[in-house]
């Protein structure tokens, strides 16, 4: 079920924070012990993944346009061309990374990026 005009707003407004270059408004989208894995990376809570947000999304100016979005068992996928100012060696153009969103209490609990080989 295509779900893009009806994400839940935490993700929409995850989604808008990152394009907007707005590290605050994308860190209030995060539950304080929340998971970020990219790309078999973790980063757990929020000084973690300030960090991470720091220095990967906003240092490299990265923006997400949604491509595919649906729920499914209550987490939400996103499937977002990323595009920024990111070392694109060996990366197909475009690059397609797929979101994988829980939420819980208005918060992302756990947000998991991947970069996959291929659509199922």
């Amino acid at each position: 079920m295509h779900i893009t005009s009806a994400l839940p707003q935490v993700i929409a407004s995850h989604v808008a924070a990152c394009n907007n270059h707005d590290p605050d408004a994308l860190m209030a989208t995060f539950a304080s012990d929340a998971l970020v894995n990219d790309v078999k990376r973790e980063f757990l809570g929020h000084a973690a993944i300030r960090a991470w947000v720091d220095k990967e999304i906003f240092g490299d100016n990265v923006t997400l346009d949604i491509q595919e979005a649906y729920e499914q068992h209550g987490d939400f996928i996103l499937r977002c061309r990323a595009s920024g100012d990111f070392d694109r060696t060996n990366l197909p153009d475009p690059l397609i990374l797929t979101y994988y969103f829980s939420v819980l209490a208005d918060r992302i609990t756990q947000l998991i990026i991947i970069h996959n080989a291929a659509v199922a």
